[in-house]
C-alpha cells in the first residue's frame, strides 16, 4: 500500500519556492482543499515575493498575492532553524484558528429544551471530534 499525500488530510501548507504560472493554479486548487483551520507557511524569498526570480516571464510572484499568508520564514536559502521556527509559530496559530473554529461551532448549536431544562449534551458530543 503507497501512502501519498492529500491536501484533505493536512493542517499546514509549506510553500518553498518561486510562484510560477504553472504552480499558481495547483496551489489555490491545494489551498482550497484543505479543511479548516488551515495555516500557510512563506518559506524564504522566492515564495515571500519572487526572490531572485522577480520580474521574469514566468515567475508570478509572492504566494501571498493569492491565498493567504500565516507566517513568512525569510530569507535566501533559509536556514532549518529559521524553518522550525516557521513551523513552531504556525502550530500557534494554528491552535488558536482550531480554538475559534470550535467556539463558533459551539455558538451556532443551540440547546434542545426538555421540559424546564436545557439540554446541552448534544452539542458536547458533536464538537469533541474537532478537538481531538
Amino acid at each position: 500500500m503507497i501512502n501519498t499525500g492529500n491536501p484533505k488530510q493536512s493542517d499546514i501548507l509549506l510553500v518553498t519556492g518561486p510562484v510560477t504560472k504553472r504552480s499558481r493554479e495547483r496551489l489555490v486548487e491545494i489551498y482550497d482543499q484543505m479543511p479548516e483551520p488551515k495555516v500557510v507557511i512563506s518559506c524564504g524569498a522566492c515564495a515571500s515575493t519572487g526572490g531572485v526570480f522577480r520580474g521574469m516571464y514566468n515567475c508570478e510572484g509572492g504566494i501571498d498575492q493569492f491565498i493567504p499568508v500565516d507566517v513568512y520564514v525569510c530569507g535566501c536559502g533559509t536556514r532549518p532553524e529559521q524553518i522550525i521556527d516557521g513551523v513552531v509559530q504556525a502550530l500557534g496559530i494554528l491552535e488558536k484558528k482550531s480554538k475559534e473554529l470550535e467556539e463558533s461551532v459551539r455558538l451556532k448549536k443551540q440547546a434542545i429544551k426538555e421540559g424546564k431544562q436545557l439540554n446541552r449534551r448534544n452539542i458536547a458530543d458533536e464538537i469533541k471530534p474537532l478537538v481531538s
